[in-house]
């Protein structure tokens, strides 16, 4: 009897899923919906500062919520293993941006004292992707980063569906692959 009963509350969850599927048009998960499976939280609201010192909120930073994956890197200019790994993705990088539209984000979190020191360091290493720098630490606070590298992986509606810290040779392949997958739309595992 207790079987029979779940197997009918199961059917009628099934049918009236299914009925709502119907009814909004599509079986498919939204387009801006993560993959399916993956555990995710949104990208906080705080603001950081350009290399030319504009404000700049979260959800305006380049690519953030525009339907393709977006890598923030937290890092600093004291932090070898920062540079290291930055460095090592700028020589995969071009490839995977034209394959993927994924976006990378270098985020400072040098302080007021070193922050004259991030551009002209990026601009010798020759990363062109956009530098900013979380001088307060408001971003780093919100995001629970206690040292850095400590990278996160956003989805193309601007979740967090994946994060690392620290760095090793070779942690930028399996990032750029994990970024592939989110351009498919497939789920990641943290």
């Amino acid at each position: 009897m207790k079987k029979t009963l779940f197997f009918a509350a199961v059917l009628g969850l099934m049918l009236t899923t299914g009925r709502a599927q119907a009814q909004s048009g599509s079986l498919a998960p939204a387009a801006s919906a993560a993959p399916a499976g993956a555990t995710t939280r949104p990208l906080p609201a705080v603001t950081v500062r350009s290399l030319d010192g504009k404000a700049v909120s979260t959800s305006a930073l380049p690519g953030v919520g525009q339907g393709k994956p977006v890598i923030i890197s937290f890092w600093a200019t004291w932090c070898k293993p920062c540079i290291a790994e930055l460095s090592n993705i700028h020589e995969l990088f071009p490839d995977v941006a034209k394959e993927t539209g994924v976006t990378l984000i270098a985020m400072s979190i040098d302080d007021a004292r070193n922050a004259a020191k991030v551009g002209p360091l990026a601009k010798g290493r020759g990363w062109t992707y956009p530098v900013f720098i979380d001088q307060n630490q408001d971003l780093k606070r919100a995001l629970n980063v206690n040292n850095v590298p400590h990278t996160f992986l956003l989805d193309g509606a601007g979740n967090i569906v994946w994060q690392h810290n620290a760095y090793n040779e070779g942690d930028e392949v399996a990032l750029l692959e994990l970024v592939r997958k989110v351009a498919k739309g497939e789920a990641v595992k943290q």
